[in-house]
């Protein structure tokens, strides 16, 4: 029970990280608000941590908008109490892989609202109520692709203002009890990571086990619970002393510098 006696606020809840960082929270003892763009997309999630003895809510909100925000928020305390714990995981990649000279402007625009603006609002209307519990955790998810062209530009550009606002609110909050750290996922068999093999595919780019092999060191993508994991280590009071830090769990990716693991294992 490492989170005994938290409420936690997981964006994204509805597949992937967040749903596998809503299990295992409500699992080691927090009491757990899921967020994301659906209620309905979480009944299923809910229903099944309140069947194993944990509590959840699911909440249907925009992260993009302030009303959305505050009054996700304003449930959460009411109906939980004040947050401790804030997973900012709710992200898109919506430019379709394309090159940075076709990418559409609604496109770019969308995935840096979503994925750095999202996270600055949850930060700006949840922080002041961790400050009156006391303190907190906060956890943004980033990406490698904050350090390395993993990805589209707006993508691993706003990847890489999560990765700065992370700090930048890390020093602000600090002496008022509250951390902030970001999870820097590398290749994760997520939702996004299907739809965007599909779109890969569609633009005629490789998605073999080859290039699968060139994304770390161990042979495979991450899990959703080996993110979320990473995630429970942060909102726990284990991670007491980390603060304005990244967590890169990427399975070797960024180690490689693109040489191909299979050089190394030939007899």
């Amino acid at each position: 029970m490492r989170l005994a006696g938290k409420v936690a606020i997981i964006t994204g809840a509805a597949g992937g990280m967040g749903e596998a960082a809503a299990r295992l929270f409500a699992q080691e003892g927090a009491a757990v608000a899921a967020v994301d763009l659906e209620a309905a997309a979480m009944t299923g999630l809910v229903d099944e941590i309140r069947a194993a003895g944990g509590t959840a809510i699911a909440i249907g909100a925009d992260v993009t908008r302030s009303a959305d925000v505050m009054a996700l928020v304003a449930r959460c305390e009411a109906e939980l109490g004040l947050p401790t714990v804030l997973f900012n995981n709710a992200g898109v990649d919506t430019e379709g892989k394309r090159s940075i000279l076709d990418i559409d402007e609604a496109a770019f625009d969308r995935v840096v609202e979503v994925n750095l603006k999202g996270v600055w609002l949850m930060i700006k209307h949840v922080a002041p109520r961790m400050i009156a519990a006391g303190g907190g955790s906060i956890i943004n998810t980033a990406s490698i692709a904050a350090f390395i062209a993993a990805s589209s530009a707006g993508y691993c550009a706003s990847k890489a203002g999560v990765v700065a606002l992370s700090k930048a609110a890390a020093v602000e909050l600090g002496r008022r009890g509250v951390r902030v750290n970001t999870l820097c996922p590398g290749a994760t068999e997520t939702p996004m990571a299907a739809r965007q093999r599909i779109e890969m595919e569609a633009a005629g780019l490789p998605t073999s086990n080859a290039l699968i092999d060139r994304m770390g060191v161990l042979g495979r993508m991450g899990t959703p619970l080996e993110m979320a994991r990473m995630a429970l280590f942060l909102a726990s009071d284990e991670s007491a002393f980390a603060t304005g830090a990244d967590f890169i769990n990427d399975g070797g990716w960024t180690a490689m510098s693109g040489i191909r693991v299979q050089d190394f294992a030939k007899p």
